[in-house]
């Protein structure tokens, strides 16, 4: 972003619906007596380079419980595809003017707002300038799953909706822009030490005993830093057992129902 230059609108888009193979519901299960997009949205918000966070559910009639969650609370939220969820950002952004796309996934509830500011951060200071920013990528990680941020322009996200043509990028939104090397200009934070092992999303049981027992442990606080959960698993390696069988799904493992939807 040149010196001068009026700051671009950020929106981060919370991409949220009942159905899950393995964990049905999951985006409103509760931790500490509130759903879990709840607590997506209230971290999410703490982000500075934010100017709004909005929820992207379906159309499908399985999803009215996420839209009456939202307008009980005051959330802004989109309707949608269910399987093309690439045209599910593309519609939000266009409605909500965003010139810069936050990704995040409604089964996150410990999302990071420091997180999320640095990969905003990071596009927006990026000379020459980056269409896509993230803190992982399929074959790369270094942050516990469950901490994943996706930063985008819309003009990057407004190619990959005209031009992504496989299920599998149209579920997973983002693939076109850093599956081809060169195709965007792209970049992926690193950290050190590497905690890319470690799994703080909500996708099985296990993991919700998991993120429940983290929670419990900050006596239903929500402020807490990724840092700080960092140190609660050095003091209870043990932790990190609880889920550590999982196998956590691939950016090409779409659903099978998206053939005709996407």
């Amino acid at each position: 972003m040149s010196a001068g230059a009026a700051r671009p609108r950020v929106v981060a888009i919370i991409q949220a619906r009942m159905a899950s193979s393995r964990l049905p519901g999951k985006v409103l299960e509760e931790l500490a007596g509130r759903p879990v997009l709840t607590w997506m949205m209230t971290r999410a918000r703490r982000a500075s380079t934010v100017d709004e966070v909005v929820v992207a559910t379906t159309t499908d009639p399985s999803d009215d419980p996420i839209a009456a969650l939202c307008q009980g609370q005051g959330y802004p939220h989109t309707r949608g595809s269910m399987h093309d969820v690439l045209d599910r950002y593309y519609q939000t952004a266009r409605q909500f003017e965003a010139e810069v796309i936050v990704r995040l996934t409604g089964d996150c509830p410990l999302i990071d707002p420091d997180l999320i500011n640095q990969a905003v951060e990071t596009l927006l200071n990026s000379d020459p300038p980056y269409d896509f920013v993230a803190n992982r990528l399929p074959a790369e990680r270094s942050t516990p799953i469950g901490l994943d941020t996706e930063v985008c322009t819309f003009a990057a996200l407004q190619a990959a909706w005209q031009h992504a043509d496989q299920p599998y990028q149209r579920e997973h939104v983002m693939p076109y822009l850093y599956e081809q090397p060169g195709r965007f200009n792209t970049h992926l934070i690193h950290y050190q030490p590497d905690y890319g092992h470690l799994r703080w999303t909500v996708d099985t049981p296990e993991d919700l005993v998991l993120l429940r027992r983290i929670v419990d442990h900050f006596e239903e606080r929500d402020d807490f830093s990724w840092r700080q959960v960092i140190e609660l698993f050095e003091q209870h390696p043990e932790l990190a057992q609880i889920n550590a069988q999982v196998q956590h799904k691939g950016y090409h493992d779409s659903d099978e129902r998206a053939a005709g939807d996407a």
